[in-house]
């Protein structure tokens, strides 16, 4: 008991030191502001379709989506205790991207003391792209949660390789994180790399990396990640269902301006390609540099610096890299890694404050700048224009035995978040212009859809009459997604809400009442 009381009183000592309250204040804060101005959308509501499913159905599908199964079944869990309402499960992002603050703290602390912690928190919890996935229902928070933490324990073990706790504690994180996300490879990669390249050793003088302890660690997330390796096998020999049903292969192809436009993305929220080509290329290059600064005179035993810089720069480089044959280059892939760009920042300006104050005082304004006009631009939501503003007018004017007929999976997906009627929405799937079927494949987004015959309508004609009024919804400037129109159908009204449209009809060739009446 004295010595729990004694490592309480160290940790509560620690928290002041490090001023950590008031930065995870911050970090929530900016993380709970707006957290539900923009409408849920599609894979946000696929996320929410999905953890309506029992948790042994969750797995089931899951090996049939994009995505492994954890963060479902979590958020299942986070449900059923705290309801499904926007606030509720956004928060369930915002929690571990204020605990990731947290972490980055903890790992700066380790690496280059307590300016440089104290800094590095708040340049994280200001970090745009990772304040944009703290709100929103998915993955990429838990993620980077998960890999921070991992990179923390890795560091330890580096630090006093005989405390073998520590790479305990970094195979459990490891493992989850696979089961979170396939791209926590580049993770692995990142850290053997390091282990690699710094020669990082023990006391006794032999390499870390050549360590059986290092080699178990990495067995043991294979055997835990072992029930899940069928699954993927059998994902990967449905590639091709998952391509033509859009779910992956629809990532833009790279080019050379696509990796400094990748890093504005990260830290601005835009693209910068309005931006003159010298500052254009110039950040992302100053951030480069940057980045290997911490690596640059290392002269410390275990070469830590370059632990933050591989996790940061491997899996960017990489995946630009692999785009070239097979894109994959977007922005939430990589945001886990992304973290540890203002950590190195932070680390980067503690040292040159000893050195180089101008320097160091010029790197912050420049980093805290662009971060500001990235959160600026991560809350620039129009409330108008929002598929929740849409589905309301429908919900108010709906009458029962209204037909809902809606023109894309990714709008239906946000569509049944706010649907507040007793209609059973409708996904419009007509055939492909050589006459297949346009219904969705049993992979991918389709896996959701357990009775397709009940969901998907390949004729707009063979709608049941019911109250004779039919709702299409679907993209705005797109009316020709559902022509041809049926014969005798006639527009009562129309709501739309930015990039979305509803549109009433009276089906007045099979209602004659109504279309007499009107």
């Amino acid at each position: 008991m004295m010595q729990q009381g004694a490592g309480l009183q160290r940790l509560a000592r620690r928290v002041l030191e490090y001023g950590l309250l008031p930065i995870l204040l911050l970090a929530a804060g900016i993380r709970f502001y707006d957290l539900t101005a923009a409408a849920i959308w599609g894979d946000e509501g696929s996320s929410l379709l999905l953890s309506q499913y029992s948790l042994i159905e969750i797995w089931r599908h899951a090996a049939r989506d994009v995505h492994p199964p954890l963060y479902f079944m979590l958020l299942h869990v986070w449900i059923a205790l705290f309801g499904d309402g926007i606030l509720s499960v956004r928060m369930f992002s915002a929690v571990p991207g204020i605990v990731t603050v947290g972490l980055g703290v903890w790992l700066v602390a380790l690496l280059a003391g307590r300016r440089a912690a104290i800094l590095a928190g708040v340049l994280l919890a200001l970090l745009p792209t990772a304040v944009r996935y703290s709100q929103e229902v998915r993955m990429y928070a838990l993620l980077g949660m998960l890999l921070l933490g991992a990179t923390l324990a890795l560091a330890y073990w580096v630090r006093q390789p005989r405390r073998r706790r520590y790479l305990l504690i970094y195979s459990l994180l490891l493992a989850l994180a696979f089961y979170t996300h396939y791209f926590t490879v580049l993770c692995v990669l990142a850290h053997w790399l390091y282990l690699a390249l710094s020669g990082a050793r023990g006391e006794d003088g032999r390499r870390l990396l050549g360590r059986p302890v290092w080699w178990l660690a990495n067995a043991l997330v294979v055997l835990l990640y072992l029930p899940w390796v069928p699954e993927l096998l059998e994902l990967l020999r449905h590639l091709d269902e998952l391509k033509a049903g859009g779910d992956v292969g629809w990532e833009p192809a790279v080019t050379w301006s696509s990796l400094p436009a990748m890093v504005w993305q990260l830290l601005l929220q835009d693209e910068g390609d309005s931006l003159p080509w010298p500052l254009f290329v110039g950040l992302p290059l100053l951030m480069l540099l940057v980045c290997l600064v911490p690596v640059w005179r290392d002269d410390s035993r275990p070469r830590l610096g370059g632990l933050l810089t591989s996790f940061t720069l491997v899996p960017l480089l990489l995946v630009f890299a692999v785009s070239f044959i097979s894109p994959v280059f977007i922005e939430r892939y990589l945001t886990a890694y992304a973290l540890g760009l203002p950590l190195i920042v932070a680390m980067v300006i503690d040292r040159w404050l000893r050195t180089a104050r101008l320097l160091a005082l010029a790197l912050l304004l420049v980093f805290v700048g662009i971060e500001a006009q990235g959160l600026r631009n991560n809350t620039d939501v129009d409330v108008n224009d929002q598929i929740s503003v849409m589905v309301d007018y429908v919900n108010t004017h709906y009458a029962p035995g209204d037909r809902i007929v809606i023109s894309d999976m990714l709008w239906y997906l946000s569509y049944v978040y706010y649907n507040r009627t007793d209609a059973q929405p409708l996904l419009y799937t007509p055939p492909l212009p050589g006459g297949a079927s346009g219904r969705p494949n049993a992979y991918g987004f389709g896996t959701l859809i357990d009775q397709p015959d009940e969901v998907y309508l390949d004729q707009l004609g063979s709608l049941p009459v019911g109250s004779g009024r039919v709702w299409l919804v679907g993209t705005d400037d797109q009316p020709e997604e559902f022509a041809p129109l049926p014969a005798g159908w006639h527009t009562v009204s129309e709501f739309a809400a930015g990039s979305t449209r509803a549109r009433l009809f009276v089906m007045c060739a099979s209602v004659a009442a109504l279309c007499s009446s009107r």
